[in-house]
């Protein structure tokens, strides 16, 4: 009997630390989702909150509105296909989540698999752009004729440093299966080209 009694009294204590341990697990979710979007550490969690190319985004602390780059888009097709961003530029504050769609269409008449491969410039700006969705994570598979329109969302850390006013953003695309090409080297971000007029 004693051994008996001995046996309920340890599974009433299991049975109490299980449901305890789930309570804990299910209180956690909502506990860390609070403090991320208090302190501002997850940036993940305001893509919930976003409905990509909208500018609703939720507030954010790290926003430093104090500045502002200009993000250039810049896309390069190896093969015969469309790829083209639907706009060339956007202005963020570093800390502000954006986005911005590509295009792309198979022109050909086969099913073809490709891939994009992104690049930078400045080069420094590569380690301060932090893209959450993007179309290069994958490879993709079209039909004849099949388009599609994929998005890039992105951040730009404010530690990058306060020299760097313009981002250029470039992917090539290329058929997986064939050589793969090395990354683009990106679209000069210095300024706007002379006019010809201007030209020494």
């Amino acid at each position: 009997m004693a051994a008996g009694g001995e046996n309920r009294k340890m599974v009433g204590k299991l049975a109490v630390v299980a449901a305890g341990m789930f309570v804990f697990g299910y209180a956690l979710i909502p506990i860390y989702k609070h403090i991320c979007e208090l302190t501002g550490i997850n940036i993940l969690a305001l893509s919930e909150k976003q409905v990509p190319g909208g500018s609703t985004a939720a507030a954010n602390s790290q926003v430093d509105l104090a500045r502002t780059i200009t993000v250039e888009f810049d896309a390069n097709a190896r093969g015969p296909w469309q790829f083209k961003p639907a706009v060339s530029s956007l202005k963020v504050h570093p800390g502000e989540l954006a986005t911005v769609v590509y295009e792309f269409q198979n022109v050909q008449d086969r099913r073809m698999s490709a891939q994009a491969i992104p690049s930078y410039a400045p080069r420094q700006a590569a380690a301060h752009f932090n893209k959450l969705e993007c179309f290069c994570f994958n490879q993709y598979t079209l039909e004849p004729g099949e388009k599609k329109e994929w998005p890039v969302a992105f951040v730009v850390d404010p530690k990058l440093s306060k020299d760097v006013t313009t981002i250029t953003l470039s992917y090539t695309f290329f058929e997986v299966g064939s050589s793969t090409p090395a990354a683009p080297a990106a679209v000069s971000s210095a300024g706007p080209e002379p006019a010809p007029g201007e030209r020494s």
